[in-house]
């Protein structure tokens, strides 16, 4: 049975048996006990002592299905990161793939009583797996933000991020600017535009005279990009990531362009990718890994009825470095 079938035989809204179930948000305690009464007889809500005796202690991991192709060291750390502390409390890992529309790798693992709770690595606009697994109640994480408050959400402030090396950078000198971020189906490139476009605004630069390029970028179109970039006189690229930072970094450098006396580059999430390019490259950097420990404590303390924290906020560092050491007006 789902939430909303739920809601409908009890005559409430969806949102309260969500909050009900969950433990978390407002709701007047007869509701609560009506709802909750109901889900047992339903076999959804089981209490601490039934959830302990039929724990598999194995958590699930959802990895994007395109990780291999172009997830780059992200999801490789905070995978590391999540499996470091799973195996320290005592937790096993079992990993899958998934993209917004498909769910059976989820399902498979819930179905089939594989897990005790599921986290899922990437945030998307409109995601499948998250809708499916919140409508059944089934404990689930996120290595992102949403708006979901049942879903123990752990993340970075990639918009304040953006926002923070958006102005350094126009502190810098730079007033024309190119910014490159793939599918904005992904919160992360939704949060890092916001910033991209907040610091504009907020220094008065007209956004409307900036290129920004939202799609995938395919490698046969990679050298045509370059060079309206550098025909339309930018001088500061922002890339979205970096996987995106190493392709323009390496079109650029093939072409001849002197980093960044032509043109300056900036990249906002590090990696070691970056680290075999010179000069080095100014970037926002993120630990994936600390991510990843920081989703398992807090989904495996929820599991196990310790105190976790619902959402938590991760540090970020901006690196100013060569490849963007600004120009003079």
């Amino acid at each position: 049975m789902t939430l909303e079938e739920m809601a409908r035989e009890l005559g409430v809204s969806k949102s309260t048996v969500s909050r009900a179930l969950s433990g978390k948000g407002r709701i007047g305690e007869e509701t609560r006990r009506k709802i909750q009464d109901f889900s047992r007889q339903q076999g959804m809500l089981k209490d601490e002592a039934q959830r302990q005796e039929t724990a598999t202690r194995n958590l699930g991991v959802v990895l994007p299905a395109d990780v291999y192709i172009s997830g780059g060291p992200y999801f490789q750390e905070c995978i590391l990161g999540i499996c470091e502390t799973a195996t320290f409390l005592e937790y096993d890992v079992l990993i899958t793939t998934g993209t917004a529309n498909d769910v059976s790798g989820i399902k498979t693992l819930v179905e089939k009583k594989k897990v005790d709770g599921i986290i899922l690595t990437r945030s998307l606009e409109d995601d499948k797996g998250l809708q499916y697994l919140t409508e059944i109640g089934f404990p689930v994480g996120l290595t992102g933000i949403c708006s979901k408050g049942e879903v123990i959400q752990v993340d970075t402030d990639n918009e304040a991020a953006a926002e923070s090396l958006t102005s350094l950078l126009i502190g810098r000198g730079y007033r024309r600017f190119a910014l490159i971020i793939d599918n904005m189906e992904y919160m992360v490139n939704k949060s890092r535009h916001r910033g991209f476009c907040n610091a504009l605004k907020k220094n008065h630069i007209p956004v409307e005279r900036q290129m920004i390029i939202s799609t995938p970028l395919k490698m046969d179109m990679l050298d045509s990009v370059v060079e309206d970039m550098v025909s339309r006189k930018v001088e500061c690229i922002i890339c979205g990531d970096d996987v995106i930072c190493t392709r323009v970094m390496s079109s650029l450098q093939a072409e001849g362009y002197r980093i960044p006396k032509d043109i300056a580059i900036a990249s906002l999430y590090n990696s070691p990718n970056l680290d075999c390019f010179s000069p080095s490259i100014t970037a926002v950097n993120v630990s994936a890994r600390q991510v990843g420990n920081m989703i398992s404590r807090q989904m495996i303390n929820y599991l196990t009825g310790k105190e976790y924290q619902n959402r938590t906020i991760m540090d970020y560092e901006i690196l100013m470095r060569k490849s963007a050491s600004g120009i003079e007006r």
